[in-house]
């Protein structure tokens, strides 16, 4: 299973790429893996600023819907637009086109709260 060493992760399994202020962030290759063939991703946060934790989104796979929640403070500054009509992406490609959000990070000390490769690989048991 693919867990880069260069993102940061949540217990929620989001990873998380920081560069500057401003954090992509997608679901894991356990997340999608686990919630099967994914056919809708929904944000209707946009331009809105939420605090860590807070639900974004949603991710609706052939069984299940799951909420996306927002692992750093801040401003979405951007939705992955290729999504509305390829959410299969995000199973082929989590990781890369497969990314949901941007954000404008608001508080920078809560990076330190995210999970390490390692930490994540614990956490799912891999």
């Amino acid at each position: 299973m693919s867990i880069p060493a260069n993102l940061k992760y949540t217990k929620d399994h989001e990873w998380v790429s920081i560069e500057g202020d401003v954090a992509t962030v997608g679901i894991t290759h356990f997340a999608q893996k686990e919630l099967g063939d994914i056919v809708y991703v929904e944000v209707e946060t946009l331009d809105q600023t939420l605090d860590k934790d807070e639900v974004f989104g949603t991710v609706e796979a052939v069984k299940t819907v799951s909420d996306l929640f927002l692992p750093l403070t801040g401003e979405i500054i951007a939705f992955n637009d290729s999504l509305e009509s390829a959410p299969e992406t995000v199973n082929s490609d989590p990781y890369g086109a497969g990314w949901m959000i941007k954000i404008k990070i608001a508080n920078a000390s809560e990076i330190d709260s995210l999970l390490s490769d390692e930490a994540y690989k614990q956490l799912i048991g891999a």
